[in-house]
């Protein structure tokens, strides 16, 4: 499938490189153009001056923008232009909702909608194994599969549109939980004076093995924090879940919790920073002793 790629941010670029290496790819449009028109020089992938223009040549388009109504503003700029059939796989992270409306209006069109959220860091946008979570008709994910198969190893049908932004939630949840419970150990295990990469490597043979603590462990004592997932927006996906879980009702304090240790970061000027900057904030728990 000829396919045009909107969004050229920290996972926007990798993954569009994944399409261009797999031979997919027809188009880009960033909002900056500047950064489309790098891409398109490095690459040789045409830089489409308007999101119209690109959607006009392509089969299929995968989104990677910020927010809900970024997501919206694109879907209806796109709407218009594609031909019967197109398919748009939208990889950003917004309400189930959203992905919902942004189905509806496309249909208008006699175009699909996937909502496609990812999962894996900027690290699987690089190597093509981020987790897909996917929403929408099976018929259209069974065509989209081979562009998703490129930027992805785990691809999951979840159900109907705005189930897969439903299963992006979730994961975001347990993400804050893990980034809790890792940050805070480690910083008890530093504040007893254990040799750090020492602990790390029996625990990640254990019963707290898990990802974060293998890849962000090592950095985050060093007190390091690259990019792999920015603060500010886990704070904003996390801000999506608390607002559908009051919608059925339920404050959920990990939310809270984890939101509010954001806020603290986010004003200490955190905003570039890797999600695993949290670990400052509990080893500060120790120097002070406080909690």
């Amino acid at each position: 499938m000829r396919t045009g790629f909107v969004g050229l941010g920290a996972m926007g670029q990798p993954m569009a490189r994944n399409l261009h290496r797999a031979g997919l790819l027809a188009a880009v449009w960033n909002r900056s153009a500047a950064k489309a028109q790098a891409f398109s020089a490095e690459t040789g992938v045409a830089a489409a001056g308007s999101l119209a223009e690109l959607a006009e040549i392509c089969e299929a388009v995968v989104t990677c923008v910020s927010a809900d109504a970024d997501v919206l503003t694109v879907t209806d700029a796109l709407g218009a232009s594609l031909a019967a059939g197109a398919v748009v796989m939208d990889c950003s992270t917004v309400a189930a909702d959203t992905a919902r409306e942004a189905a509806a209006r496309l249909a208008a069109h006699d175009a699909e909608f996937l909502d496609c959220p990812v999962s894996g860091g900027t690290e699987g946008a690089r190597d093509g194994t981020l987790s897909i979570m996917v929403g929408g008709e099976a018929a259209a994910l069974q065509r989209a599969r081979p562009v998703l198969e490129a930027l992805g190893r785990n691809i999951v049908h979840m159900g109907p549109a705005g189930a897969g932004q439903a299963a992006k939630a979730t994961n975001q949840i347990m993400v804050a939980g893990i980034n809790q419970a890792v940050t805070e150990a480690l910083a008890f295990g530093q504040a007893q004076g254990l040799p750090m990469d020492r602990l790390i490597a029996a625990l990640e043979k254990g019963a707290a093995a898990n990802w974060f603590l293998s890849h962000r462990g090592p950095t985050m004592v060093e007190g390091r924090y690259p990019l792999g997932f920015k603060v500010a927006l886990h704070a904003k996906d996390l801000e999506i879940c608390r607002r559908m879980a009051e919608a059925d009702g339920a404050r959920l304090p990990l939310i809270e919790m984890t939101l509010k240790h954001y806020a603290r970061l986010l004003d200490a000027g955190s905003t570039e920073e890797d999600i695993s900057a949290l670990f400052r904030l509990k080893s500060d728990m120790f120097a002070r002793g406080d909690a």
